[in-house]
């Protein structure tokens, strides 16, 4: 996947199907601006919620994004490793 932006992300997700209303995409940007997260963590936070729920969940998004940034997660393959080994997230 190209390193897209926050929103070219989310209109490709509604491309594929996935309908996110407007208080997801409420917290998409706030958790970005929240957390200071660049596009590429804000996008992998939203796949892995996405996995996860199997729907988008604000809170769970917001708090894996806190979780990544604190822990000096800067790409997606270092963002998968590390929910991978933490076993926060079965993908």
């Amino acid at each position: 996947m190209s390193l897209m932006t926050v929103e070219e992300y989310i209109q490709f997700l509604q491309g594929k199907g996935f309908q996110l209303q407007e208080d997801a995409i409420g917290f998409i940007q706030f958790g970005k601006q929240y957390t200071n997260a660049s596009d590429e963590l804000t996008n992998t936070a939203i796949e892995l919620t996405l996995k996860a729920q199997k729907d988008f969940d604000g809170s769970f998004y917001v708090s894996l994004l806190e979780m990544l940034v604190s822990n000096q997660i800067k790409t997606r393959p270092e963002a998968i490793k590390y929910v991978k080994e933490k076993e926060l997230i079965s993908i």
